[in-house]
């Protein structure tokens, strides 16, 4: 044969090759304040009805130690975005010492930060946020000024306006389409159906190059009582609560049907969780069962997400991961799946590719240094492989003005891989697990840092001395 035929035979089959693959789009669904109990998929016993999201499941890989980096929004999200813990990026606090970012704060994510988005778009991807931010709402901090070329969304929860709190001169609540105000104030209930309907013109815009669509939604939400649209208000057995987790499920399903009808389903990965766990409610509506805990603290309940990974013909079909993993894990392997530099910054995450793809042997990177548990900006817990370990606490140190007494913790020890209700406590009959753990928590205090206590790997958050207002103008 001749020479030039070998060659160009060799050219295309390399060009054919998985190396020369188009990368594949990337969907990132986030929801808010919803627990591991309230999704059928992980809970059978549920009183919600979440096909598409059960469907997901069986089409791709469940993740069933897969925790947020914080059990409050702000920070889960910061991490989320850097791959960092939120103490490393400055973030486990607002610039009052509260949980989260409010309307006006001067705190934000920093511009020299490197998030998901600005990893991808390096990588030829093009970028769109929907749904709420929630980690600054000055220009400096917004979704456009941090790798994204589009935002449609709510800058901070939707609880957070005018009259909400007493003493708090906050604007109404706002939506915002790239960096202006087009909306104020935007009713809740609007919200999960008006994200979708743009989710899924945005993919139908850009189906014909790589796209990573971030889609934090704005439901079940932070408000005592929840705001689903009006096509599921009363449907559910379960209130207004169940009524929103049901809208939620719709939205996944209207995000997969749009992957199909737009012929890009094949080559997206399409990850669905969550920021924190369900919180006190109300009458209690929401669910993290079978875990303790509730939101808003460092509780298996608080912090263990339900997660869904699906990618036809890549994630393996109706498998279960049980290795230890986190939401920070998502940068770094985004990286790696789509070819991109990861971030230049020390980040905290790692590549969890192996465990997405379920390859034979892959395990927890986690195992050899721990995960680490904070509540603002004191160390609670941490865990390596199956043991969660609660650390001794006596002072409120590093939990904030509105801390009214110390927490009551004693050191404790769970297998809570196995005793995931946390139901036997076995710190006396494994000490050199006990040491091994204090020891992975030293090193924590040491670069992240504990209470007063800055950690040598802590850097700034971004930050305005004088914030102003999102409004229409």
């Amino acid at each position: 044969m001749n020479p030039r035929v070998f060659l160009v035979l060799g050219l295309l089959a390399a060009f054919l090759s998985p190396a020369f693959a188009a990368p594949p789009n990337v969907v990132f669904i986030l929801c808010d304040n919803l627990g591991n109990g309230d999704i059928a998929c992980f809970n059978p016993a549920t009183k919600h009805r979440t096909p598409n999201l059960d469907r997901m499941a069986a089409e791709g890989r469940k993740f069933t130690n897969f925790y947020s980096a914080s059990g409050v929004c702000t920070p889960s999200r910061a991490a989320l975005m850097t791959g960092c813990y939120p103490r490393r990026v400055g973030l486990h606090t607002n610039w009052e010492g509260s949980a989260v970012l409010r309307p006006v704060d001067k705190k934000g994510l920093h511009p020299n930060e490197q998030t998901m988005a600005e990893v991808l778009k390096a990588a030829g991807y093009a970028t769109q946020c929907i749904g709420k931010w929630h980690l600054g709402d000055q220009p400096e901090f917004l979704p456009t000024r941090q790798g994204f070329d589009a935002y449609f969304g709510i800058p901070y929860s939707e609880d957070m306006e005018r009259g909400k709190v007493p003493g708090k001169d906050w604007p109404e609540l706002p939506l915002m389409r790239d960096e202006q105000v087009i909306e104020a104030p935007v009713a809740a209930e609007t919200l999960t159906k008006r994200f979708t309907e743009e989710a899924v013109r945005f993919i139908a815009e850009h189906k014909d190059k790589p796209f990573f669509l971030y889609f934090p939604e704005a439901g079940p939400g932070s408000r005592k009582e929840c705001y689903p649209g009006e096509a599921f208000r009363g449907k559910s057995a379960n209130g207004l609560y169940g009524d929103s987790i049901e809208e939620l499920d719709w939205s996944a399903g209207e995000i997969l049907k749009a992957l199909k009808a737009n012929g890009v389903d094949d080559n997206t990965l399409v990850i669905w969780t969550n920021d924190n766990g369900a919180v006190n409610r109300n009458p209690p509506q929401g669910s993290n069962a079978p875990y303790k805990g509730m939101g808003y603290s460092t509780s298996e309940g608080a912090m263990r997400m339900p997660c869904i990974v699906r990618w036809p013909g890549k994630v393996p079909a109706g498998t279960v991961c049980d290795e230890l993993c986190s939401m920070m894990d998502f940068v770094p392997t985004l990286a790696a799946i789509a070819g991109a530099s990861p971030p230049a910054q020390q980040i905290d995450g790692h590549n969890i590719k192996p465990l997405i793809l379920g390859e034979a042997g892959a395990v927890s990177p986690y195992d050899d240094h721990g995960f680490f548990f904070y509540s603002l900006s004191q160390l609670q817990a941490v865990r390596a492989g199956s043991w969660k370990l609660y650390l001794p606490l006596t002072s409120k140190k590093g939990l904030g003005a509105n801390a009214k007494k110390p927490p009551t913790q004693s050191l404790a020890l769970y297998d809570v891989r196995h005793d995931v209700g946390e139901a036997q406590e076995v710190s006396a009959q494994h000490p050199e697990v006990v040491k091994r753990l204090l020891g992975f928590a030293d090193q924590a205090r040491a670069t992240l840092g504990d209470g007063d206590q800055r950690g040598s790997g802590q850097r700034d958050p971004g930050w305005v001395e004088h914030p102003q207002p999102r409004v229409m103008k």
